[in-house]
């Protein structure tokens, strides 16, 4: 299982990675999109366009559609709540790290000043 998250993590932070992708998600959020709409508003060629598609697509994040000759792109099934997960537990490690040295630089400052006392 553990091999299975990880493949899911890499896909889903290499979607993410890159700054159209993330771009491309903010507008599904708001309406569906045709690949043709999305290259437009993102000044890209069609072919661009799918390729990032395809990597939203590979993720889970995106879903597409053909009708005829249009391929509509929605939000995928997949939500992001295992990654934000993982990243939780990381910002709360962190966030534990630094409290613990705003700790120690405060006990530092104290015994300074209060060497600082003792010297006159």
């Amino acid at each position: 299982m553990v091999q299975y998250q990880q493949t899911r993590f890499d896909a889903s932070f290499a979607a993410l990675s890159d700054a159209t992708r993330r771009g491309i998600l903010e507008q599904l959020v708001r309406s569906d999109a045709s690949i043709t709409d999305l290259a437009e508003k993102f000044d890209m060629t069609l072919t661009g366009m799918k390729k990032h598609v395809a990597v939203l697509e590979q993720a889970g994040l995106v879903a597409t559609q053909k009708v005829g000759r249009v391929r509509t792109c929605k939000l995928g099934r997949r939500t992001l709540e295992e990654e934000a997960a993982w990243i939780e537990r990381y910002r709360r490690l962190w966030a534990a790290r630094f409290d613990e040295l705003d700790n120690i630089i405060e006990e530092l400052k104290r015994k300074e000043k209060a060497d600082g006392r003792k010297k006159r």
